[in-house]
């Protein structure tokens, strides 16, 4: 079910500030930035190796970025494995008893389709499954 690492969220109040840290002090490769609607953030791409790091900001005060800002403060907030059909995952996790967040799949960043686990199914840590988009 499991390809490999996507990525590893972290949740930003700067986006253009983080941009620039992660871009001219570590040297990292930027790959861009776009906003996803419904998810109200704002995202930033990093390739390291084979993973992104994707900087997430939120765009509005009732996003879930926004809900974990205030929460917990900025800092890691999950890590995206990649699937090669995020609805067979879905229901694969649901057969093994794990809570989704995300019953169906629904529009990621880059055109990929998306779904979250409640972090209570994973020892408190917010798995997301991602099939890429084209």
């Amino acid at each position: 079910m499991i390809k490999k690492i996507d990525h590893i969220a972290i949740a930003v109040t700067d986006l253009e500030e983080e941009i620039k840290r992660y871009r001219d002090i570590l040297g990292l490769e930027f790959h861009g930035s776009e906003t996803v609607e419904g998810q109200k953030v704002r995202v930033a791409l990093f390739r390291v190796g084979d993973v992104h790091i994707e900087l997430t900001a939120p765009t509005a005060e009732d996003s879930p970025i926004a809900k974990f800002i205030a929460k917990r403060g900025p800092g890691i907030h999950h890590i995206a494995l990649e699937v090669d059909n995020v609805k067979a995952a879905i229901s694969e996790l649901t057969g093994k008893n794990v809570d989704m967040i995300d019953p169906e799949p629904k529009p990621g960043a880059g055109h990929s389709w998306i779904a979250f686990a409640h972090p209570k199914s994973f020892g408190g840590v917010l798995l997301e499954f991602k099939e890429k988009g084209v």
